[in-house]
């Protein structure tokens, strides 16, 4: 068996594994002062939060709309009133957030062993297709799966089952890479392979019964680690 016969489906979380949510500190930093770093947070935390509420209560909004509900409660919550045209532009930030610096090189040589990489996110298609092109990145991926088309968010068991359909391999020839310990468990519990990007050293895996099949620090580690794979 070559190494092509074991290429796989790679779905790429975006949020966090491709690109930094938490870079809207630098944004924010012009509007909040030393508030920049914990309302980044708390965005990130309740825009999260929102898309699971809604997810269990099958009350489904899009998950552009839970951006913009959690920048409205972290506003109040932290007592930071924004102008009308300061949250739209922050809004517009979300188009626009930084790559990690390993992705674009990491992406390239998962490509040239024959893997098939798809992005895979709560995100609507188009937005993610917008960041994804102002960073460079889209035309490195074959296609882009939004959870949108479903009206349900990860970790629904529902979504990842529709990411391995969408990429054309079974469940098990499909991985999902994320940097979310939450996603990496629904994915797994839904027979999907996955690889955890554990970007911080003092994060921690939920202890849940379940593991991911690989942790990495980077995406730069999945190549060679692939490669390696294809010749057991």
């Amino acid at each position: 068996m070559n190494a092509l016969d074991k290429a796989c489906s790679l779905g790429f979380d975006v949020y966090g594994t491709l690109v930094d949510p938490l870079a809207l500190a630098e944004p924010l930093r012009a509007l909040v002062g030393e508030q920049a770093v914990p309302f980044a947070a708390l965005w990130r935390t309740k825009q999260l939060e929102y898309s699971f509420r809604r997810g269990l209560m099958r009350h489904y909004v899009n998950f552009d709309v839970c951006t913009q509900q959690a920048l409205q409660y972290t506003q109040k919550a932290l007592k930071c009133e924004l102008s009308p045209s300061d949250q739209a532009r922050l809004i517009d930030a979300y188009l626009h957030l930084p790559l990690f610096p390993e992705v674009i090189d990491a992406l390239a040589a998962l490509k040239a062993q024959g893997h098939r990489l798809v992005a895979f996110s709560n995100g609507v298609e188009g937005s993610i297709r917008a960041l994804l092109a102002n960073v460079g990145v889209l035309s490195r991926l074959e296609d882009v799966v939004s959870v949108d088309d479903l009206r349900t968010f990860k970790p629904d068991p529902e979504v990842y089952a529709y990411l391995a359909r969408r990429a054309g391999r079974s469940s098990a020839e499909t991985w999902l890479v994320s940097s979310n310990a939450w996603d990496v468990i629904g994915a797994k519990t839904a027979g999907l392979r996955a690889v955890w990007v554990k970007r911080q050293a003092d994060s921690l895996f939920d202890p849940w019964g379940f593991e991911p099949d690989l942790v990495v620090q980077g995406l730069d580690e999945l190549p060679a680690w692939f490669a390696r794979r294809s010749k057991i």
